[in-house]
């Protein structure tokens, strides 16, 4: 028999899944009020490291000021908090 027919086969393993970075409302204290944060800025503060992944904004800890944040995914606790502190969340593809 071979081996691949012997040896077990578990779980599933989706070959299509979408990865993506993940950065946390609280970790966005690094930039200044009213500035733009981009997948690119969050790299040159050393927040994400350098990828083909998208990033996906998380609402853990809170809002530090306004914001123009552009990201791919954005949690509905995430966005509410980005807008309560004044600021504004963009999905970008």
């Amino acid at each position: 028999m071979p081996l691949a027919r012997r040896l077990p086969k578990r779980g599933f393993h989706n070959l299509f899944r979408t990865l993506y970075r993940i950065v946390n409302v609280g970790s966005l204290s690094a930039f200044e009020a009213g500035s733009s944060v981009d997948p690119a800025a969050l790299e040159a503060h050393g927040l994400i490291a350098h990828g083909r992944e998208g990033v996906k904004l998380l609402g853990e800890g809170d809002a530090p000021r306004e914001l123009q944040v552009k990201v791919h995914r954005v949690s509905a606790g995430a966005r509410a908090k980005i807008e309560a502190a004044g600021g504004k969340v963009e999905v970008i593809e």
